[in-house]
Order: structure tokens, then sequence, then C-alpha cells
């Protein structure tokens, strides 16, 4: 499969080029130069495989020239070894909605489940062309637990970790910070996760700083996290369906790479009728999504910190595929965001969006009421990222079934669960002692430079 820049298409990348550049050189986005969806005698065949061997077959769809099926095969398996569950992830039904619990895998959330496996094809690549990388990322809270945890005591890569200072939860931080391996570096930045994006984006841009450290990124921008995402898209799908009908998927969503990877998979011929799109008050998809404007505003501090961002990068490639992937309109969509601060989508575009996408928010007060509720009825605790996406659900009501990602385990946010129920939730007895470990991150000031000096003193 060959690739393209959405600020360039006319540049042809392999698989493992846009792997290991993460973000493109024009700082754009990665995407398939043309996806073909699978057929419905594809479909029917995908049907009853496990979890690993549909995973497999997907992957197998976008790296088909770097990868041999065996290969993948043993990726797969060496990468979902230590889930909790026989079949990665779980299905709880809940009367009309079904919720997929995606959080069974080493730090407790979604990430798991794509990070684990670009952990190890990041081994193999490296090793085979005898280099070396350093990764950096942007986290919001949990996806710099999962990179580290696939990252960590690998001899040919480093990984840097940006995450807000004092701006997500405990458990999130110290599954980070705890990591005693040579290879990790944390950094907490005095600002908001909209700023360590962009702090990432500035160094991937930075050509003699990015070449000096031969820069990778395994944020939600490496296409990578995209594929491996759609599986589980796939394998609830066909799980909950019959007779092949369409359902909803209900995401909580904050940089737009979960539910983007759902429109992926409805590319793919999954028969996907709304991907509802679950926002908590820093709400500008569900803006974008119904008005066409594109304007961050100041970042709000949740209880569901892995969603407050209000600076989608996954956007872009949505704003890319309705604009019949024009790049010059798409350049110049993101060059008003960043000289204007804002940009707007013409109407037929926003139509183009609610084809597939709707989108709502849920307020705190809501939120928590959403976690009291799911108790009460059902005996069960969610977390308040899920709850966003189940309060959402409940808000747009669509027909059909609806399938809810959660997509972090509860005892992540064990404080704010336990308010709303007055019961505790527990993390798993193996990862108990990270509440006791000692930690170890770099505190920095909202300073760039300061940042690209501390990871050139690290090297």
């Amino acid at each position: 499969m060959e690739y393209i820049s959405t600020r360039n298409k006319k540049n042809i990348f392999s698989f493992k080029d846009i792997f290991l550049k993460g973000l493109a050189p024009d700082g754009g986005l990665f995407i398939p130069k043309e996806i073909i969806p699978f057929t419905e005698k594809e479909l029917n065949e995908l049907k009853n495989l496990s979890y690993k061997k549909l995973a497999t077959k997907i992957i197998l769809k976008f790296c088909g020239k770097e990868f041999k099926e065996e290969q993948i095969n043993e990726i797969v398996d060496d990468s979902y070894k230590d889930f909790r569950t026989k079949d990665i992830v779980k299905i709880v039904e809940m009367g009309n909605l079904s919720l997929l619990e995606l959080f069974h895998g080493p730090t407790l959330a979604f990430k798991d489940i794509a990070l684990q496996i670009i952990g190890n094809m990041y081994e193999r690549i490296l090793k085979k062309n005898n280099s070396r990388i350093t990764i950096v990322v942007a986290t919001s809270g949990d996806t710099g637990a999962a990179a580290i945890s696939a990252i960590k005591n690998r001899s040919n890569m480093k990984i840097f970790v940006l995450h807000p200072e004092n701006k997500i939860s405990d458990v999130q931080r110290k599954f980070m910070t705890t990591a005693s391996s040579k290879n990790v570096f944390n950094i907490a930045l005095a600002s908001n996760f909209d700023e360590c994006q962009k702090f990432v984006k500035l160094m991937f841009a930075d050509k003699n700083f990015n070449k000096s450290i031969n820069m990778s990124g395994v944020n939600s921008i490496n296409w990578a996290r995209i594929v491996l995402q759609t599986v589980y898209y796939f394998f609830s799908y066909f799980k909950i369906s019959k007779n092949n009908e369409k359902i909803n998927f209900s995401v909580p969503t904050g940089n737009f790479g979960d539910v983007y990877a759902g429109y992926v998979a409805k590319k793919m011929g999954l028969p996907i009728n709304k991907l509802i799109v679950a926002t908590n008050n820093n709400d500008i998809l569900k803006r974008v999504i119904n008005t066409g404007i594109y304007k961050p505003l100041k970042v709000e501090h949740t209880i569901s910190p892995s969603m407050d961002i209000q600076v989608a990068s996954n956007f872009e490639r949505l704003v890319f595929d309705i604009s019949s992937f024009d790049s010059v309109k798409t350049s110049k969509l993101m060059n008003d965001l960043k000289n204007l601060g804002e940009f707007k989508l013409e109407l037929d575009d926003v139509k183009k969006i609610k084809e597939n996408f709707c989108a709502e928010s849920l307020s705190e007060s809501e939120t928590k009421l959403v976690i009291q509720e799911v108790f009460k009825k059902k005996q069960l605790l969610v977390d308040p990222h899920t709850a966003v996406a189940i309060g959402v659900s409940n808000k747009i009501a669509l027909s059909g079934k609806t399938i809810v990602l959660a997509t972090a385990h509860p005892a992540k946010f064990s404080e704010i669960v336990e308010k709303q129920t007055k019961i505790k939730a527990k993390l798993p007895e193996s990862l108990k002692d990270i509440l006791t470990k000692e930690e170890n991150y770099e505190k920095i000031p909202r300073d760039l430079q300061k940042v690209k000096n501390y990871i050139l003193e690290n090297l």
C-alpha cells in the first residue's frame, strides 16, 4: 500500500517510511493513497476469526510489503500475551447498549491494544535496518503509559513523554513515572496537553533537530495506531451484529484518533451507521461537526482528562478525506488555524461529515450522574471517559444497536468513581505496586528550547 501526506499528495511513501516518521515532513498526516474495502465474501471470512487472527488480516492489508503473515502472527501473539482476557477485549451487554471494554492490557487503557504491537514492530524494523530512533510523544494521560510499557527496556530506541503537569490522574501519572528503564524519560510540562502536542509537532517540524535525534512518534498521528484500532471495531461488530445490520459506535473523543479509526473501518466495508463523537466540556469536535467552525478555546480541566483537548490533530485526516484528497485546500485550512486561530468548513463538507458522524457533549454533573446510574442499574463501575460516551449515546438516541467504547479501567480514576458510587475501583493485583513505587520525572517550564535541551542531554 502507498501513502501520501494530507498537505502534499504528490510524494509517495512506504509503510516503513510512515511508520518510522510518524508525522509527514511537510507537517501533514500520512494517509493511504487508496483504501480498497473488503468484499462481502472477505467480510464473511473475517467474521469467525479470533481477535488475534483478525488483527493479522487487517494489519497485512496496510503493511503487506513490510511484513509476512507469519511475522505479523508472531508480533500479535507476543504483543497480547499479557492481556487479562482471552479475546483481548470484552463485551458487556447493557440493554440497548453494548460496552466494549478495551482496558485489559498492561496499562489499563485502550492505547495498549495498538501500542504493544507498535513496540514490537519498531524493534523488528530497526533491527532489520540496523538503526536507532528517539520517540517523542505527548500524552493527555493514557498514551504515554501505554507507549512506555511497549518501548521500555528496548535497546535500539529511547522514549521521551510529555504530560501536562497536575492535569492527569495520579494513577495515569504513576503508570509512566514508575517505569524504571534506562531508555524512558518523563517530562511534566507546566501547561496543558495541547501545548505538549504543539511542542512535539514543532520538534518534528524542526528539520535539524528532528534529524539529529532520528525522531519518531507514537501518538495517534502515527497511521499504524489508526490501523490497529480498527480491529476492535470489526471484532465487536461481528460479535453483536445479526444479519449484517448497521451498528452505531459511541466513542469518548479528544484527539479524534479512536473515532477516526471507526471511520476507516467503515471505509473498509464494515456496516457502521453513525460514529458518535462524545466530548466533555472541551467540545471543539461537537462544535465543528455541528457548525463547520473549528475554533479552539481555552482548555478546561475536567474529570475526564484524556479528553481535555482543543486541538484534535486527527481531524485533519477527515478534512483531507471529505475534500476529495485536496491537499492544497487542507493546507490552507491548517494554515488558517495556525495564523487566524480558526478555520471554517464549507456547507457541503459539513454535510459529508454528518453522513458518518454525529456529536454531543456531556457536562461534569451529567458525567457524574451517568457513573452513578450505571452502577445503580448494572452494578458496574465505569470511568468518566466511558461515562461520557454512555451519556452522549443516550442523549442522541439513534435507532439500532450501539456499541460504547470503554476506553479506561475505572481504577485509573478511582477517586471520582468512588465519590459517585461509594465503591473503590481496585487495580488488578499484578499492578498494585505502581502506587508505592518511586516516581521519576523532570518538571520543565513552558519552554520548547528547554524541552529540546533535556532530550539532547539524555540521548
